[in-house]
């Protein structure tokens, strides 16, 4: 948020940071929700409540890796552009 207040990002590139963060916080409320949900089913390891568990991971990573290339785009150029 500081970066785009200092490099005075536009509407709609603050549209997108705001969309990435959303995306990557729903994808954490989702896995958390699935862990949890997997927990109260049964607390004994089970092989495919780990993959299930895996998967929700893996899409919190996937979201952030989505998130995290929306941020160059909007940023980089701007943050670039100060450099002599």
């Amino acid at each position: 948020m500081t970066a785009g207040l200092l490099l005075r990002i536009d509407r709609g590139e603050w549209l997108w940071l705001v969309l990435a963060i959303g995306w990557v916080w729903t994808a954490e409320a989702f896995n958390t929700a699935i862990e949890r949900l997997a927990d109260r089913v049964t607390p004994e390891r089970d092989p495919q409540i780990g993959i299930a568990k895996d998967l929700a991971a893996a899409g919190v990573l996937i979201s952030a890796v989505g998130a995290a290339v929306i941020g160059l785009l909007v940023l980089a150029p701007k943050a670039f552009s100060l450099v002599p």
